[in-house]
């Protein structure tokens, strides 16, 4: 363990001491270099729901370090930019200290392997998800020798998607704090104030 964790002692208390040992120990191995474990979990976060945070959270724990890859999809028309999306993300994973959270274009695979990234890691909803996501990982591995780790996606997060949450939204006559339940808040009232919705 670096020297900083083990100079932090009794004299701090409760979460601070915790947020003290955590980011002594990021700084002693991830800045230092010495981390090799390194994922990252890509997607579009348009926006970022409870289901994301929740895969990103349970991911910090399984690895060194885990890169939120905000990217960007032509097919798909953005509700908020890249930097926006960015900043929503990092506004709910500030204390994971393992988490960074980045922009990128272009395919994944490269992009991964552009930062030393060992695994693509993805979410997994359902059957659906789990066909489509299937072939890109074969090809992600054929093109760039990159490994797929999927995680479920908890049982209340299962039938929650960014798609839908804008839908709800757009459409309007809803309840911001039931939508609360499937996005932030802070997120949920953006939303309604990018897509006019009637909350």
């Amino acid at each position: 363990m670096p020297r900083e964790a083990l100079a932090v002692g009794p004299g701090f208390a409760g979460e601070d001491w915790a947020l003290t040992i955590r980011w002594a120990v990021y700084e002693g191995y991830f800045m230092g270099g010495i981390c090799d474990n390194l994922a990252i979990f890509p997607g579009m976060f348009d926006p970022v729901t409870h289901g994301h945070l929740d895969i990103i959270e349970r991911a910090s724990c399984l690895y060194d370090r885990l890169i939120v890859a905000v990217g960007h999809n032509p097919v798909k028309a953005e509700v908020f930019t890249a930097d926006e999306r960015k900043g929503m993300v990092e506004r709910h994973t500030r204390e994971l200290l393992n988490v960074e959270v980045q922009t990128y274009a272009g395919l994944t695979v490269e992009y991964a392997r552009t930062i030393g990234a060992k695994v693509i890691l993805r979410g997994i909803r359902d059957n659906v998800d789990l066909h489509d996501e299937l072939e890109i990982a074969a090809a992600n591995r054929i093109m760039g020798d990159m490994e797929t780790v999927f995680l479920m996606t908890s049982g209340q997060h299962v039938l929650t998607s960014s798609t839908l949450i804008r839908q709800i939204v757009e459409i309007g006559h809803y309840d911001l704090d039931r939508v609360s339940r499937l996005v932030p808040l802070d997120i949920a009232k953006a939303l309604a104030d990018r897509l006019g919705g009637k909350g």
